[in-house]
């Protein structure tokens, strides 16, 4: 039973009968900066230049630096640590570019205590979490992942580190999901163990040292933390990331923050540098947590950014800032690749894109697109459209795929895409060239229904012409009845080139649904 405790006015009261031997533990916190380097608009993309200058921007790691180092300062008398669950990789060109380099360089200059190992840290193989390992002077932890059989990994990831802040050991223990062997390429020599289990073991370990203040530093999700809080006995905090849950006291439609489960404190930081979450713990002699309060901190143009950090910034985009800025499109409008939509329903950055795939193939004989949701990562607002915010949508390097397989798999995919949509996974199906409708009030596995491919219903045993992203096609996000498919060519063009080609042909793009995805 989850129930929301020791908020606001009641965390007050119950600090005020504090004794004189309480700890209080300040936790600054950020997840899922996604190589945000620059500033992000409205819509998480990255913003132009004038807008910033305008005050119309959040976020970017200036101003995330700034904001901590205003903690640090204010609460430079009081105990405190600052965190980074996970996924500083891959989502802008300065990753696209530099592999990493940049997302190390900033870390280092805010100098986190712990960071947690996310998923998209392992985009570019095992050798991306290496080099974010090996590249920071603080920990990247993760304590569910096995690297024993890695020769890249094996003995570079700790299960958990121990913090000393103001006399006191403070435990930081992580699990990152157990499904990043379908969502990024940690290859088959890293084996991930179940998360509760896992940190309970970590949990215990520390407790027989002698630690008794013991945070979970996790990338698994919101619903997954929630599990977590009630089931792993003896964490006092969950900090966590992956489903880029906005919590926040004051804005409409979020979870409180921090969210009890019983007496243990959940909390994220939305995701994109746009928030820094700041959570006030305070334990009991015995180590209990008596008190829990705290809010995220929108970082809009009020919060300065560091003048270092915009100069290097800039010197950074030097390189890519012509492509960056080449306009390819105009939008008559928002399109949405908003990550609420495009995982949960049709939107109209799904359509295009898929729209954009299948345009390009056509003449292969190709009749269905399916592009994953997850691929999809930010909107375009109205107006120009510069190459720049595309990469921003579609950064991963995806490349076109074409393959045969039959009406059955084409369902099969399907079920995989709405399998997991209770958790906003990644995997939901955008498609072109089909229709499908689906309930979810049904078991898994039998919720898809009404599937058409052009006007006539979908036959289980005749073969369909399918193009996705390769990513897909090799069993990403869970699509591994594509694995096998015959005639499967992986090399075409990058999508995001596809995608921008398509709606400089077809401009002004007006975004549109049409009812290709049905909720029942």
């Amino acid at each position: 039973m989850i129930s929301r405790l020791m908020t606001g006015a009641a965390a007050l009261a119950v600090t005020a009968g504090m004794a004189a031997a309480d700890y209080k533990l300040n936790i600054v916190h950020i997840n899922d900066l996604h190589s945000r380097i620059e500033p992000i608009n409205k819509y998480d993309s990255t913003c132009k230049a004038e807008d910033n200058a305008e005050g119309k921007c959040f976020g970017g790691y200036a101003r995330v630096a700034t904001k901590i180092a205003e903690l640090r300062a204010q609460l430079a008398d009081e105990n405190l640590i600052v965190l980074d669950a996970g996924d500083q990789y891959q989502g802008s060109l300065m990753y696209t570019t530099y592999k990493g380099d940049v997302e190390i360089d900033m870390a280092e200059k805010v100098g986190f205590d712990a960071m947690a190992a996310g998923n998209h840290e392992f985009d570019d193989g095992p050798e991306g979490l290496l080099k974010l390992v090996e590249g920071v002077s603080f920990p990247v932890i993760s304590g569910n992942i096995d690297v024993s059989g890695s020769n890249v990994l094996a003995g570079k990831v700790q299960n958990h580190v121990v913090l000393e802040v103001g006399g006191e050991k403070i435990g930081i223990i992580s699990a990152l999901a157990t499904d990043t062997s379908e969502t990024s390429s940690p290859g088959p020599n890293v084996v991930f163990q179940d998360e509760i289990q896992s940190l309970q073991a970590d949990v215990d370990a520390l407790t027989a040292e002698g630690v008794t203040k013991i945070i979970a530093l996790t990338h698994v999700g919101v619903n997954k933390d929630m599990e977590i809080a009630g089931a792993v006995k003896g964490v006092d905090a969950v900090v966590g990331g992956h489903s880029h849950t906005k919590f926040s006291n004051t804005e409409e439609g979020a979870m409180a923050y921090p969210t009890m489960v019983g007496n243990v404190p959940v909390v994220q930081a939305y995701a994109y540098s746009k928030y820094v979450g700041h959570l006030v713990l305070t334990f009991d002699d015995a180590g209990n947590v008596t008190a829990a309060e705290g809010d995220t901190i929108l970082l809009d143009a009020s919060v300065a950014e560091d003048q270092e950090i915009v100069a290097r910034v800039a010197e950074l985009a030097g390189p890519i800032e012509e492509m960056k800025t080449r306009v390819v499109a105009d939008s008559a409008d928002v399109i949405d690749g908003d990550r609420s939509s495009c995982r949960a329903m049709e939107c109209s950055m799904g359509n295009i894109i898929a729209d954009a795939m299948l345009d390009r193939v056509k003449d292969q004989g190709v009749e269905i697109a399916i592009q994953n949701g997850g691929g999809i990562r930010a909107s375009i607002d109205a107006g120009e459209v510069t190459m720049g915010e595309v990469l921003t949508v579609l950064p991963f390097q995806n490349t076109l795929s074409t393959f045969q397989v039959t009406g059955e798999t084409i369902v099969s995919a399907l079920e995989n895409g709405v399998s997991q949509y209770e958790d906003g996974a990644g995997r939901f199906p955008q498609v072109a060239g089909m229709t499908y409708a689906f309930d979810i009030s049904r078991p898994v596995g039998s919720r898809i229904s009404d599937v058409m491919v052009g006007d006539a219903p979908i036959e289980l045993g005749k073969l369909y012409g399918v193009v996705s992203n390769n990513y897909v096609r090799n069993g990403g996000d869970g699509y591994k009845m594509f694995r096998d498919a015959q005639n499967a060519y992986d090399y075409g063009p990058d999508l995001a080139d596809v995608t921008a080609e398509f709606m400089a042909a077809n401009g002004p793009v007006t975004p549109y649904l049409d009812g290709r995805i049905t909720k029942k």
